[in-house]
C-alpha cells in the first residue's frame, strides 16, 4: 500500500512508487479471452463457408451472429491486452486498471442492443409467421449450444470466483466457562453494525440486568456495554467501535470473567470490489447465448411437434428479456466505477471508525475503485495530537484491498 502525507505546501517531487492497478488474474484471463476468441471465429467462418457451399441461409445466418459475439469478446481481450501493456504508462495517474470496466460498459451496451434487435425480430416474426426449416435450424441451435457452452467453460475455468464481500460473520466465538455452563461470546456483523452477543451452549442465556461487558483497549480507553434480551441470546445495545482488539470483562451477577479479542483482517477485496467486470462481460455474452441456444432449442422442438411456430418467436421474447437484464446489472454496476461511487460502504465505515477511534476527526474520506482488488482513498484528519500520517498509514494497512492511500493531516 502506497501512501502520502500532505501537511501544507510541499516540493513537487517524482513519484515513488507505481501505480499498477490491474486483477490478481489479468494475464491468465487475457490468454482465456483470447482462446474463446479463436474458437468462435473459426465456429463462424466454417458455418458462414459451409452455409455458402452448401446453399443454407441459415448457416450464413448463425454464423454472422457469431461474428456479434466474437466482436465483443475482440473488445474484452483488446482492454486486457491494453491495459497490460500501459499499466506502468504515468499519463494514466491511476493506472488503467479501469479499462476493464470501461470495456464491460461497452460490452452491455452491445448486449442491450442485441436484446432489442431479438425481440424485435421475434414480435415481427408472431406478427408475420415465416417457414421454419426444423431440419438445419435445429442442428445449428446445437452447434451455438455446443460452442457457447466450450466457451463459457473456457472462461470461467481456473479464475478466482468470489462470491463475498466485507466482513466475515462474526470474530472468533469465545467460550466463557462458568459454573452455571458455558457461555459463548461473539462480535457479531453479518449485515448489520458490529455488536456483541451473548449465549449459553445450553438452556437459557443470563438476565440482562445482571450482565455487562466492558472492553479495555492496549491504550487503556475503557467501555462498557449494556445488553438486552434477543431471544436465545442477548445482545449489546451499542455498535463495537473498530478496531476489534481489546480485553473484555464478562461480568455475571457477582462474578467477572475476562477473554481477549484480537483484529482480523476483514476481507475487502472480494465481492463487487474484486470482480472483472471485463470478464464478466464477456462471459454474460457467451453465456447469454446459449440460454438464447436452449430456448430456441426446445421452442424448435414444439413447434416440429404440435406446430406450434409462435413457440419459436415467444422463446426469442424471454432470451430477450433475460440478456437485457443481465446488460442492466452490468451497466449499473460498470457505471458506478467509472463514476467513482463509493464501492464498499462498509469499508468506507469501517476507515472512518477505526480513524476516529482513538479520538482523531476524520475530516472527509475519499474512496473509490482503481481497478480489480484495487481501492483508492484520500482520507483527511484532524488527529490526536502526537498522530502523524505514518501512524494512521500503519492502522489502514490491515485492508490489503487499499492500494493507494493519500493522508492529509489538517493541524
Amino acid at each position: 500500500m502506497s501512501a502520502a502525507m500532505t501537511a501544507g505546501p510541499t516540493p513537487s517531487k517524482a513519484p515513488t512508487h507505481q501505480h499498477i492497478f490491474l486483477g490478481e488474474a489479468h494475464a491468465q484471463s487475457e490468454r482465456k479471452t483470447w482462446m474463446v476468441i479463436w474458437l468462435c471465429g473459426a465456429m463462424m467462418c466454417a458455418e458462414i463457408v459451409g452455409g455458402l457451399l452448401f446453399g443454407s441461409i441459415a448457416l450464413v445466418a448463425d454464423g454472422l451472429h457469431m461474428s456479434t459475439h466474437a466482436g465483443a469478446l475482440l473488445l474484452a481481450a483488446l482492454a486486457y491486452t491494453y491495459a497490460r501493456k500501459h499499466a506502468a504508462n504515468t499519463s494514466f495517474t491511476f493506472g488503467t486498471g479501469k479499462f476493464g470496466d470501461l470495456a464491460g460498459f461497452t460490452s452491455a451496451i452491445v448486449l442491450a442492443m442485441i436484446a432489442i434487435l431479438i425481440g424485435y425480430e421475434s414480435v415481427t416474426r408472431i406478427l408475420a409467421p415465416i417457414q421454419i426449416h426444423f431440419a438445419e435450424a435445429i442442428p445449428i441451435a446445437c452447434v451455438g449450444l455446443a460452442v457457447n457452452i466450450a466457451s463459457a467453460w473456457l472462461l470461467s475455468s481456473g479464475g478466482h470466483h468470489h462470491g463475498h464481500g466485507g466482513h466475515s460473520v462474526h470474530d472468533e466465538a469465545h467460550v466463557i466457562a462458568t459454573p452455571s455452563g458455558d457461555l459463548i461470546l461473539e462480535v457479531f456483523e453479518d449485515g448489520v453494525p458490529p455488536r456483541f452477543r451473548l449465549r449459553a451452549t445450553a438452556g437459557l442465556a443470563p438476565s440482562p440486568e445482571s450482565s455487562l461487558i466492558t472492553t479495555m483497549r492496549p491504550d487503556g480507553a475503557q467501555q462498557e456495554f449494556a445488553l438486552v434480551a434477543r431471544g436465545e441470546y442477548l445482545e449489546s445495545v451499542e455498535e463495537i467501535p473498530e478496531p476489534h482488539a481489546f480485553s473484555v470483562q464478562i461480568r455475571i451477577g457477582d462474578e467477572i470473567y475476562t477473554t481477549v479479542f484480537e483484529e482480523h483482517d476483514h476481507d475487502h477485496g472480494h465481492g463487487a470490489t474484486g470482480r472483472d467486470n471485463n470478464m464478466r462481460a464477456a462471459l454474460i455474452h457467451v453465456v447469454a447465448d446459449a440460454a438464447v441456444s436452449v430456448m430456441v432449442i426446445v421452442g424448435l422442438l414444439l413447434a416440429r411437434a404440435f406446430g406450434w411456430l409462435w413457440m419459436d418467436p415467444l422463446a426469442g421474447i424471454i432470451g430477450a428479456c433475460v440478456i437485457a437484464s443481465w446488460s442492466y446489472g452490468l451497466i449499473r454496476d460498470t457505471g458506478a466505477i467509472l463514476l467513482d461511487r463509493i464501492p464498499d460502504s462498509r469499508l468506507a465505515n469501517d476507515v472512518r471508525n477505526l480513524i476516529e477511534s482513538d479520538g482523531s476527526t476524520l475530516n472527509d474520506l475519499h474512496l473509490w475503485r482503481l481497478g480489480p482488488g484495487h481501492l483508492g482513498a484520500i482520507v483527511s484528519v484532524c488527529p490526536k495530537e502526537g498522530r502523524t500520517a505514518d501512524y494512521y498509514r500503519a492502522r489502514l494497512a490491515r485492508y490489503p484491498s487499499l492500494s493507494h492511500v493519500t493522508i492529509e493531516i489538517h493541524q
